[in-house]
Parts: structure tokens; C-alpha cells; sequence
């Protein structure tokens, strides 16, 4: 598949494997492109795969649930930093 059937494959596996909504789903592939996480994708066919696109979707989803997790658990320190005060 050409690079662009790859993208919209990872972003409609977004979609149906974790219920996001189109533009979360298309801002989870953006960010990924501009932090170049799709640069070897691009230059290896190979890569370019059904099964591959599987392993990016959970990858970039799982990467943003952690993202998110240590963000709240930051916001939840300060917050507890505060009070001591």
C-alpha cells in the first residue's frame, strides 16, 4: 500500500479499536508524522502493511494513554504540594 493508505489505515484503527473519533484519531497520526514516527515507513515498503498498521495504532495509543497518565499524575502532585503549604 502506498503511504497515504497506510496513514488512513492507522488512523481508521484508531477509530474502530478504540472508539476515538475522527479527528482524535487523524491528531494521533499528525503528531506522530511531525515527531517523525513515520520516517522509516515512508522509506521502507515493507512496513507498509495491514499487520504493521495494527502494531502503530496500539503503539500511538498506548503512547498517549501513558503521555496522559504522567500528565495527571503531575498535575496531582502539585495539587498535593499546594495543600501542603
Amino acid at each position: 500500500m502506498t503511504y497515504e493508505e497506510f496513514l488512513d489505515e492507522v488512523t481508521t484503527l484508531l477509530t474502530e479499536l478504540y472508539n476515538l473519533d475522527d479527528q482524535a484519531a487523524i491528531k494521533l497520526v499528525v503528531d506522530a508524522q511531525a515527531n517523525d514516527y513515520f520516517v522509516v515507513h515512508d522509506d521502507k515498503e515493507e512496513l507498509r502493511t495491514f499487520a504493521q498498521a495494527k502494531l502503530d495504532a496500539v503503539a500511538l495509543y498506548e503512547a498517549k494513554q501513558n503521555k496522559n497518565e504522567t500528565q495527571r499524575k503531575q498535575q496531582q502532585r502539585q495539587t498535593q504540594k499546594k495543600k501542603a503549604r
